[in-house]
């Protein structure tokens, strides 16, 4: 096989878990170019990996069918001559402009009942394969095969060169030491510790010593400007004024990222930061932060993991209970090393 698609998740934190199964890709096949069809979201974290030749943008939304567009972008790629494509998302339609594409072989798991769209598909055993880097590495192998163990963690790319780039753009000067904070987290606010928690955190750290930088998206630029306010003079608000791109180097410059379970916080893993991690209604048994330098928090409730977007109950313990001074004391392990 010389050449071969991806079809990318439309969350980054799935797309960063999607690389080792890359690095697989190529162990089997020297010399393949392999190319992603990406949500453009996502597409600067598969730019930084040195797996993806080229990124392909993917213009159809959560629920968007329009199946002229799609027939025509299905034929611009059968143009290309792939001889295979691994379909990451369960949906029916995301397997839907691979078989309009002609593409030999496609493979994913079954998801939506997609039997006729793939024709190489495979049966999830979530006991088997309880993580999800553990499911996307699976699709590298033949269906119904065990997977080959260890997964390698996934890697992102952020050069000394990419780092100063960044700083230069952006006026910056680091800090001698510097926290990343990544208060938001797009699923929802069932897995966002709380801004006044954060605003405290932020208190003590700069007491010892740190600046605080803090990272999301333009969605998350209100909950960063109270934490902000909160703990004022304190911190950077960044939320919204970087690119993804921009925000992969400045959190491998960061001493240490404090994080809910999102996207950013497999950003931070991937760049080989050190790790506080704090979970809520989300399981670090299915997404944890893959990286031997990574703490977990989690109350570990009767209640949760919920999986909820929102909390059930209302009052979100799970988040709500985990205390400044519980996180302060797993962030003095790696900023006083």
């Amino acid at each position: 096989m010389k050449k071969a698609l991806i079809v990318a998740p439309s969350w980054i934190g799935d797309t960063i878990m999607a690389q080792p199964l890359f690095s697989r890709l190529h162990a089997q096949h020297p010399g393949l170019q392999l190319d992603a069809l990406a949500p453009r979201w996502v597409a600067p974290v598969l730019q930084r990996m040195d797996d993806i030749t080229e990124v392909i943008d993917n213009p159809f939304g959560h629920g968007q069918l329009s199946l002229k567009a799609r027939w025509q972008l299905g034929r611009s790629l059968a143009a290309r001559g792939y001889g295979a494509v691994y379909v990451l998302p369960n949906s029916l339609k995301s397997a839907l402009i691979p078989w309009l594409a002609g593409i030999p072989a496609r493979i994913g798991f079954l998801g939506e009942s997609r039997y006729g769209l793939l024709n190489r598909w495979h049966r999830l055993d979530k006991q088997a394969l309880p993580l999800m880097v553990e499911r996307f590495a699976q699709l590298a192998q033949a269906p119904g095969t065990p997977l080959h163990r260890p997964v390698a963690y996934p890697v992102l790319r952020s050069t000394a060169e990419d780092q100063a780039k960044t700083l230069n753009a952006l006026g910056f000067t680091r800090p001698e030491k510097v926290v990343a904070f990544c208060p938001g987290a797009e699923y929802g606010p069932a897995k966002r510790w709380p801004a006044a928690h954060f605003a405290e955190l932020a208190r003590w750290l700069a007491a010892e010593g740190c600046a605080i930088w803090l990272f999301g998206s333009p969605k998350d630029h209100a909950v960063a400007e109270e934490i902000s306010q909160l703990a004022p003079g304190l911190c950077r608000n960044l939320c919204g004024t970087t690119s993804l791109a921009q925000a992969v180097d400045l959190l491998a410059l960061a001493d240490l990222v404090v994080c809910n379970d999102s996207g950013l916080m497999h950003v931070a893993a991937a760049v080989d930061r050190p790790i506080v991690a704090i979970y809520g209604s989300s399981s670090p048994g299915f997404t944890p932060p893959l990286s031997d330098r990574a703490d977990i928090l989690s109350l570990k409730l009767d209640c949760s993991p919920c999986f909820k977007r929102e909390c059930p109950l209302v009052h979100l313990d799970c988040l709500n209970r985990l205390t400044p001074a519980q996180v302060l004391s797993a962030c003095r392990k790696w900023i006083h090393p």
